[in-house]
């Protein structure tokens, strides 16, 4: 007999197989993009599988502008949108900025530029 091997249970299989490929092996924390902006910049992360992430903004001299991601997140490829505003809604002075994620053990951090 010919025909369709597949059942709901082998399309579910497959699915699944699929997302697990697509899912990142490691925590990371990319570059912001653009890097020299003014109005709004992209911060990608991943996470390889679903824990509590914090991604935080600080001036140079290390006080804490803008907490841009605090809690649980799945596992998978994420992005989080900085628009150039601290916590209270001000827009924060063109500078430079670091951006640091830390997510249990894993600890990163970048530059990222605000022109006038």
């Amino acid at each position: 007999m010919t025909g369709s091997w597949s059942s709901d249970a082998t399309v579910q299989g497959l699915r699944a197989v699929a997302e697990a490929a697509e899912l990142p092996r490691e925590f990371a924390l990319y570059p912001a993009r653009p890097n020299l902006f003014r109005t709004a910049t992209n911060i990608r992360f991943d996470v390889p599988r679903a824990a509590p992430v914090d991604i935080e903004i600080f001036d140079l001299q290390g006080r804490r502008v803008r907490t841009l991601v605090r809690g649980p997140q799945a596992a998978g490829v994420h992005e989080a949108v900085w628009n150039q505003t601290n916590d209270t809604g001000t827009r924060a002075a063109p500078g430079v900025y670091l951006y640091r994620m830390i997510a249990g053990e894993f600890r990163s951090q970048r530059k990222l530029v605000v022109v006038p």
